[in-house]
């Protein structure tokens, strides 16, 4: 009879299977290399994670770090929460898993069905915050008795278990004529324990990181995206910088996108994390077409996890397009673009200020005048936007007047509420989706250090329904 003795035995060995339809316009059909997918959601966890659970508890355990009856804490994207919990549960440990919200209901919903305790922390906070989900999970693991934080990011039996499992499979499975390998980096475990085993049976084989816009790893300057799982705001222990031959950076709108003709096209259901991957394999595949030798490379892309943890989110058309997603160009498109595109009359100047010293029944006539629902105000003369200290709305100014008439003959200043966040014309959609959807009214666009617009939560609203459906 032929069976595992444990589901945990069933980790690793995951299959190559090559890409032919992402592939068709990269160029010359007999100068194209060959690309193969390493198919990591087929793990029994669903992810490349599955690989490092098991082997970080055991560490653990061999240290005397954690015991019968234990608790296990990390802060996870989700997969290797699901890694973790696997291994927790075949040896009876409590789990408790500490995660940012941008991160799927899919995932959380998972980890709660094997058990474990869910907790989740903001995304747009650095990670020394106390309110970051890295800071949260060390407070439990010290206040809790008997708690152990694996510590994905800074424990090397992950890139230990993919350079003895991952990159051994990767050079026996191409019978070592793998020439590139392509890995969406967070952790850098995956990459950095690959590429050193990779390069130790051939220095010449290349490694190329695929990064999300606005991850230090690449070199960007942090900044909130979308993608789940992979690229950090900072550089873990983990990850090993020499391995690395080059970067792609690749922007949400083209990861998931990526992703979505991974599904539509080659019948893989893949994760966001395998759309940022793909992007830069295509990027290296269209590189080596061009070249005469260009048909005997062979290039590896891992595809990290698998697309049912994003239904609600990368598969959900709406959700997509409320983030600026869908469309022709909606990714791409940026604040600048949502200010041209508004229907206001000709006469309306870009912004409209109210001064702190003049009388709220002033500001409630230049509000009536242009037909506007809100303003800044700024404390100077000039439209610098040094001088912006608060803002004022029809509803704050009917509260405030409703309550107490006389409230027309004061200042502005006095009734003012908080100024409205600033945010560069040349900042994409998401930026204003992140900034809109934790509170804000409106956000001005800014160029130069002066306010070019007010753009309204209609407005955001309008242009993207304009964009149409999408192509992906």
């Amino acid at each position: 009879m032929d069976y595992a003795d444990s589901i945990l035995d069933l980790v690793g060995d995951t299959p190559l299977v090559r890409l032919s339809r992402v592939t068709r316009d990269l160029g010359p059909v007999d100068r194209q290399p060959r690309i193969l997918a390493k198919l990591e959601m087929l793990n029994p966890g669903g992810s490349v994670k599955d690989r490092i659970g098991l082997p970080m508890i055991e560490a653990a355990e061999r240290a005397g770090l954690l015991q019968p009856g234990g608790t296990i804490i990390e802060p996870t994207s989700g997969n290797t929460g699901h890694g973790l919990v696997i291994a927790a549960v075949r040896k009876g440990y409590r789990c408790i898993f500490v995660m940012a919200d941008k991160q799927s209901k899919e995932k959380q919903d998972l980890l709660r069905a094997y058990g474990a305790e869910v907790v989740l922390c903001p995304t747009n906070v650095p990670p020394e915050s106390p309110e970051s989900y890295y800071s949260v999970a060390r407070r439990l693991a010290r206040d809790i008795p008997g708690a152990f934080q694996p510590d994905q990011y800074h424990n090397l039996e992950n890139p230990t278990a993919h350079e003895h499992t991952t990159g051994p499979e990767i050079w026996r499975q191409t019978d070592g004529r793998v020439t590139h390998v392509v890995i969406a980096a967070g952790t850098g475990g995956t990459i950095s324990g690959v590429g050193r085993y990779l390069k130790a049976q051939d220095p010449t084989i290349t490694i190329v990181g695929a990064d999300p816009e606005g991850s230090v790893l690449s070199g960007d300057t942090p900044r909130p995206y979308l993608t789940e799982g992979v690229g950090e705001d900072f550089f873990p222990g983990t990850y090993d910088p020499t391995v690395v031959d080059r970067w792609v950076r690749v922007s949400d709108a083209d990861a998931f996108a990526a992703a979505r003709r991974l599904t539509r096209e080659e019948g893989i259901l893949a994760g966001e994390s395998c759309g940022t991957a793909l992007v830069a394999a295509l990027t290296v595949g269209r590189e080596l077409a061009a070249q005469p030798d260009g048909h005997e490379r062979v290039i590896v892309v891992m595809l990290p996890d698998g697309g049912r943890s994003y239904l609600s989110k990368l598969y959900d058309d709406e959700w997509m397009r409320m983030n600026g997603l869908m469309g022709s160009g909606a990714g791409r498109a940026r604040i600048r673009d949502v200010l041209a595109g508004r229907h206001h009359g000709p006469d309306l100047p870009p912004v409209v200020l109210a001064r702190t010293t003049e009388r709220v029944q002033a500001a409630i006539e230049t509000l009536q005048r242009w037909g506007i629902s809100q303003m800044p105000v700024t404390e100077r003369e000039d439209d610098a936007v040094e001088g912006i200290v608060g803002s004022v709305d029809e509803k704050q100014l009917l509260d405030r007047v409703f309550r107490d008439p006389t409230t027309v003959d004061r200042t502005v200043g006095e009734v003012m509420g908080r100024p409205l966040p600033l945010i560069d014309l040349d900042a994409s959609l998401d930026d204003a989706f992140e900034t809109l959807s934790s509170g804000a009214s409106a956000i001005i666009g800014v160029q130069d250090g002066r306010p070019a617009g007010v753009v309204t939560k209609l407005d955001l609203l309008e242009h993207i329904a304009h964009l149409g459906r999408p192509h992906a």
